[in-house]
């Protein structure tokens, strides 16, 4: 089955409203003069700056999500976001679990499949990300650490929840390292999520989006997306500038 590819810029707490303004100019510029044939195209801005890149993004090619979500819907949670206000707000898809996620605010998988289920719950799509550390692979614990993080989300989801994931691959030792997985070793991870879904649904499993993520670039975004189970990226610092963001998704045309 072909999947479309999807590209995500995750510019996690950068930026400023003049440095997303042009940001977001360039992007839109760059997309339109693609003609379409870029892959789908996603932005997840540092919260403060949702609703004005939500805006730019209705009507052009381009999506907007938020990088990260509460799981009570409302209520005495100072400074948390509920799913639903960022559904109000027109937000697309939601982050969780990301690598930073955990390693700074101690996010267990437990509570990462909570907010894929309050994401779900109000209509938007969590982009769910797993990954290792240089330790665990060297270890050779890729593929448990990989697996335990993701059955904490699947045990907590029915089967029609789980065709609506997005699934992204981080493997932490590449992530603002400059290293990267070679197109085979991320492939051999990607391919072993995917047979994971498919020991539940084969179905689920072909439709699935698996995203790569770790120091992907112009140079080597096509040799990442041709791999048959890597299916676009999920993109930080070469996401923060359209003349290096757009490379990449065109790659994924």
């Amino acid at each position: 089955m072909t999947r479309q590819t999807l590209v995500a810029g995750n510019w996690k707490m950068n930026g400023t409203t003049d440095s997303i303004a042009e940001l977001m100019s360039g992007l839109l510029s760059g997309l339109d003069q693609t003609g379409g044939k870029q892959a789908q195209v996603l932005v997840f801005p540092p919260t403060v700056y949702l609703n004005a890149v939500v805006d730019q993004c209705r009507n052009a090619p381009l999506g907007c999500g938020a990088q990260d979500v509460a799981v009570p819907e409302s209520g005495a949670h100072t400074g948390d976001v509920s799913a639903a206000m960022l559904a109000d707000i027109g937000c697309t898809h939601v982050l969780v679990g990301h690598s930073e996620r955990r390693a700074d605010h101690g996010e267990r998988s437990d509570l990462v499949a909570q907010k894929a289920r309050a994401t779900l719950d109000a209509g938007l799509v969590p982009v769910v990300c797993c990954g290792e550390t240089l330790e665990d692979r060297d270890a050779g614990r890729t593929e448990k650490v990989v697996g335990e993080q993701l059955d904490a989300v699947i045990s907590q989801l029915d089967e029609a929840a789980l065709a609506r994931l997005i699934v992204a691959y981080e493997p932490v030792w590449a992530i603002g390292t400059g290293k990267t997985a070679s197109a085979d070793q991320a492939q051999q991870v990607h391919a072993f999520i995917r047979n994971k879904f498919a020991s539940i649904n084969d179905t689920i499993a072909d439709r699935l989006i698996i995203l790569y993520g770790g120091s992907v670039k112009g140079e080597n975004a096509a040799e990442l997306f041709s791999q048959p189970d890597i299916d676009g990226g999920l993109i930080g610092g070469a996401s923060l500038t359209a003349e290096q963001f757009l490379p990449i998704c065109q790659a994924g045309a």
